[in-house]
């Protein structure tokens, strides 16, 4: 007796409908955090029981949103800094490397901010993006340390504060107000970090040819 075909069409649409939701919510959530479950169905092209059988609940969602950028941050880090020994890369050009990769997971990142206090938990989103602020605090304390980057402040809290200036920058840009690609806000990273102006460009130009 003949075996009936696999039902792969299926499972096929059921990722691309589930692929289709989150990259909604991305969207919308980021717009709105207030968005309602049924309001994301319909922006998704999807009905009610289609999102709710990939996402029993609001929590569902926000947690499979969490966990997706998570890994995305993850994958977009580059490799571990460097100790500053001799033939290592300069902590400026590991920064401006930092800064351009995490711009391409920049509105992940945005969103994970926006729904930190009231829908994820402060705990969570700290987890979340411990690495990349690990990866960040440590470069600037080595450019500190060999002079590239000015003291000021504690590499954790100059680290905060760049942080929090990329994601106005993306912000603008997502308004409409800033086209960039993420050179722009790297340059400026480096010029607030204590790198000049004229030099920012030049690292910027030069890691942005290698990526």
């Amino acid at each position: 007796m003949t075996k009936p075909p696999a039902r792969v069409p299926q499972r096929s649409n059921a990722r691309s409908n589930r692929e289709r939701i989150l990259a909604t919510a991305r969207r919308e959530l980021g717009r709105n955090p207030d968005i309602t479950l049924e309001e994301l169905a319909r922006a998704s092209g999807v009905v009610r029981r289609t999102l709710f059988g990939h996402f029993p609940g609001r929590e569902a969602l926000l947690e499979a949103l969490a966990e997706e950028a998570s890994q995305a941050m993850r994958d977009a880090l580059p490799a571990d800094p460097a100790p500053s020994d001799a033939g290592a890369e300069s902590a400026e050009r590991s920064y401006a490397r930092f800064v351009l990769s995490m711009w391409t997971v920049g509105d992940r990142y945005r969103l994970l901010l926006a729904l930190a206090r009231r829908d994820l938990g402060q705990e969570r989103v700290t987890e979340i993006l411990a690495p990349a602020r690990r990866a960040a605090t440590t470069i600037l304390d080595r450019g500190q340390r060999d002079g590239v980057f000015h003291t000021q402040l504690p590499p954790a809290v100059l680290s905060a504060g760049l942080e929090a200036m990329s994601i106005a920058l993306l912000e603008e840009v997502n308004s409409g107000e800033l086209e960039d690609d993420g050179t722009r806000a790297t340059v400026a990273s480096l010029i607030a970090a204590g790198v000049p102006e004229k030099q920012a460009r030049v690292v910027v130009d030069e890691v942005a040819a290698e990526d």
